[in-house]
């Protein structure tokens, strides 16, 4: 029954790990889950059968229950699962280690490492909750995400401090009658530095993570500015050059009045109301950062042939500074675009609803086909998701900062795939 028990708990450890620190999904075909089971059910059975732990059928029940598990690569699982299997296996020998130092300190007899485990597999679950919580959940970060010198570096630090402690320990527990209660003190204290020493490499590999993100961040808002920037200068440009001109063209109305062409007057008075009406904001808002966004990335719908529509009206400005607009407002349109862009019939709409104490802004925007939206999601449909979906965490930041909601779907309008994200601001500036 042992172990049974410990099968599962290596099991369930196993799957912990990799569903929230690599982010991977468990198989929709149950058929699957329940072999990846039953194969780590029946591994324990035949252990407890011969009443022998094999190493060899633990590493296969182990990788082909996880392989069997997890929909992903086979080549990424086996790899993953053999990683796994070697550094939960160090943390397990620095967790049996302290339970035996605490046994054999107190002078408790007959620690026969049979029913030692179970409280090893405990406390070493309870360092992988404690990571995920104090470190990876808090930051946004995952292991998937930890860069491979880094990972690499975790299984060799654990490596030597596994083989230094295998030969202390040995020493210790053949001796530890030599030695008064300084000895299981400073046996603790140098494991406890040892799981130190793996968080502060976790640390630097989560700050390396949190400044490049801030890096690229930073890099999309101003590449956004400067688009912006651009086209107002694009903007400014033309205005001059029609000032420039201006003296001209009142010649030539004053030429044409003269000789009573009245027809012709009104014709070159339409045609230069319909050149300075091009230099005019062609969606007002109600704030000033959001008519500047909106109706740059108008100019980007109009020159992809995509219907860009804007509805509603705010009284006055809202509590986001500009950066945060950009940040929010910037990469709602911008993945908009994209997205759009390859539909048969691309188009785009933008909903303002103001309420007492709050600002709506939802954005409408055709997709190729209907998605399945999880909860909270956050995953960008691009290949290279190292570089791609930051927009759609810089959303959903810029919208916790300001204490707001934000809700996304799919759905099927006229017959047309869309998606639809809400965005729900407080008018007041909670920041």
């Amino acid at each position: 029954m042992v172990y049974i028990v410990d099968n599962i708990s290596n099991y369930l450890i196993f799957l912990f790990i990799i569903y929230f620190g690599f982010r991977l999904c468990p198989r929709k075909n149950r058929f699957f889950i329940g072999s990846s089971i039953l194969i780590m059910l029946s591994a324990g059975a035949f252990n407890a059968y011969f009443d022998a732990n094999s190493p060899i059928l633990y590493i296969f029940w182990s990788a082909l229950s996880i392989c069997l598990f997890f929909d992903e690569c086979l080549s990424h699982l086996l790899v993953l699962s053999a990683a796994l299997m070697y550094f939960t296996g160090i943390v397990d020998t620095f967790s049996v280690m302290l339970i035996q130092v605490v046994l054999i300190g107190r002078g408790v007899e007959g620690t026969d490492v049979i029913w030692w485990m179970e409280p090893a597999y405990l406390l070493s679950f309870l360092l992988y909750l404690m990571v995920y919580l104090r470190l990876f959940k808090k930051n946004d970060v995952y292991l998937c995400d930890i860069e491979f010198k880094y990972k690499l570096a975790l299984l060799i630090q654990g490596s030597i401090f596994q083989m230094f402690y295998n030969f202390v320990f040995s020493f210790f527990h053949e001796n530890h009658e030599m030695y008064g209660s300084d000895a299981y003190v400073i046996f603790f204290i140098s494991i406890a530095g040892a799981m130190y020493s793996i968080f502060l490499t976790l640390g630097f590999a989560i700050k390396n993570i949190l400044s490049d993100r801030q890096n690229r961040e930073l890099q999309s808002f101003m590449y956004m500015q400067r688009q912006q920037y651009d086209y107002q200068l694009q903007q400014s440009v033309a205005v001059r050059r029609f000032k420039h001109d201006l003296v001209n063209h009142i010649g030539v109305l004053r030429e044409l009045a003269n000789q009573k062409r009245t027809e012709e007057v009104k014709e070159y008075i339409d045609t230069i109301w319909n050149i300075q009406d091009a230099f005019d904001l062609k969606i007002h808002t109600g704030d000033s950062f959001l008519d500047v966004i909106v109706n740059y990335y108008l100019y980007l719908a109009e020159k992809g042939n995509i219907d860009f529509a804007v509805s509603g009206k705010l009284t006055g400005k809202t509590s986001l500074d500009m950066f945060d607009m950009t940040t929010l407002v910037g990469n709602i349109l911008q993945n908009a675009i994209e997205a759009a862009g390859h539909t048969a019939t691309p188009k785009i709409r933008v909903d303002l609803i103001e309420h007492k104490k709050e600002i709506f802004i939802v954005v409408s925007n055709s997709v190729a086909k209907k998605m399945n939206i999880p909860k909270d999601f956050l995953r960008t449909s691009k290949a290279d998701t190292a570089n791609h979906g930051i927009g759609l965490k810089n959303i959903a930041a810029t919208v916790h900062k300001y204490h707001g909601e934000y809700y996304m779907e799919s759905i099927v309008e006229n017959g047309e795939a869309m998606f639809k994200i809400s965005i729900a601001i407080s008018k007041e500036n909670k920041v």
